[in-house]
């Protein structure tokens, strides 16, 4: 598997569980606010930076007295080939596993539940179905990612939605839209944009103010109660 980076601690990612971060290398999508765009670009045949599988075990290993869970991001993650043998290896070390996701391969993340691979599922929703081109930065196939969602809203994992709320790409009509997709689900976050400097196309995009996404949450609560910022 191609491994872009490793976060040897978060106490943020995975909800109440003390975890490290596996950033893997490559992405279908080219949203433009994105803030891990050297993963995302990342090309499958060039000889880019990568970390080998066995520097992540050894270091797994070595915390499994200390931490208690493993996040895989990316990038998207579902891009690769060998994910599944991946994750095998990490709960064989007696490890929780937290997947993040856009939701595009809803047969492979199927598999892994089916399997009880994943304990928690973070997938991101982009924004409504008229504005997915936009926000996504590619033609999206909606209907895949529609079946994810409605694989985590019949609950078989632990989950969550989100979205990143960047301006100009949202209008309340967009939670309208998002919140029908998903209404009911457990947790949703709308989560303010963060400008890294290092996005794939960051030119004229901003964050909403907070009384703006104050104004967006209170949409999307019609539709998820419990949905909050974060």
């Amino acid at each position: 598997m191609k491994i872009g980076g490793l976060q040897k601690l978060t106490l943020l990612d995975y909800p109440e569980v003390m975890s490290c971060i596996v950033f893997t290398d490559g992405c279908n999508f080219r949203c433009p606010f994105c803030h891990n765009a050297p993963l995302v670009v990342a090309d499958a045949d060039a000889p880019a930076e990568t970390l080998a599988e066995e520097e992540v075990f050894a270091f797994l290993e070595k915390r499994k007295n200390l931490l208690d869970g493993v996040v895989i991001t990316g990038g998207e993650p579902l891009i690769q080939p060998d994910i599944e043998g991946f994750i095998r290896r990490v709960r064989d070390l007696g490890y929780k596993v937290k997947l993040d996701t856009n939701g595009s391969f809803p047969a492979r993340l199927t598999r892994l539940m089916d399997e009880k691979l994943v304990d928690y599922v973070a997938m991101d929703i982009k924004n409504s179905p008229a504005r997915y081109r936009e926000t996504a930065g590619v033609n999206a196939n909606l209907a895949a990612v529609e079946e994810s969602a409605r694989l985590l809203l019949g609950g078989a994992v632990d989950y969550e939605f989100r979205t990143t709320v960047v301006k100009p790409l949202f209008d309340t009509q967009s939670f309208r839209d998002i919140g029908e997709r998903i209404r009911g689900a457990k947790r949703y976050f709308l989560q303010k944009f963060k400008d890294s400097g290092n996005l794939i196309a960051g030119e004229g995009l901003s964050a909403y103010s907070d009384d703006e996404m104050r104004d967006f949450l209170s949409v999307a609560r019609e539709y998820v109660p419990s949905a909050s910022l974060r």
